[in-house]
């Protein structure tokens, strides 16, 4: 009877630490939604790019992604981001999606522009690159080109 009270304590002493374990981490890192003024963009693809992603400046979080939603009539994949008041980003800024490392997930990385006047709240950032496809380039990669002309040159 002892054997399993004393379990019952360990478990218990595990589920705390875990729990202060989680709660040290969300503290430590910045991980939360940022609430500020929303802004759009349009992409081509949008592959593995998820609701709650980070959207960066020079690599410093600025901003989280809200939603992303499909535009029936273009075929375009709409991307809204929530961007910190603090950050004021140029009209001209663009957008890109990148590779948070080989096997990391996807962020928005925003390149602010050189003009004076700002994206205003519910504005669209006009630039865009979509993201690139690891499967693709790998195949590129493996298979070639795939440029017969190329080849019998």
């Amino acid at each position: 009877m002892s054997g399993n009270l004393i379990e019952t304590l360990v478990g218990a002493f595990v589920v705390i630490v875990a729990i202060a374990f989680v709660i040290f981490a969300v503290s430590q890192t910045d991980v939360g939604a940022v609430q500020g003024y929303q802004v759009t963009a349009k992409f081509d693809r949008i592959d593995g790019l998820n609701v709650g992603a980070d959207v960066r400046v020079s690599g410093i979080k600025v901003g989280t992604v809200v939603t992303h939603v499909l535009d029936t009539d273009t075929y375009f994949a709409v991307v809204e981001m929530s961007i910190s008041p603090e950050v004021k980003l140029p009209i001209d800024s663009s957008a890109a999606i990148i590779s948070d490392g080989l096997l990391g997930g996807k962020f928005m990385a925003i390149t602010p522009g050189a003009e004076s006047e700002m994206l205003p709240p519910g504005g669209e950032i006009l630039y865009t690159q979509a993201s690139i496809s690891l499967e693709q380039m790998i195949g590129k990669f493996v298979f070639g080109t795939g440029d017969s002309e190329t080849a019998e040159q």
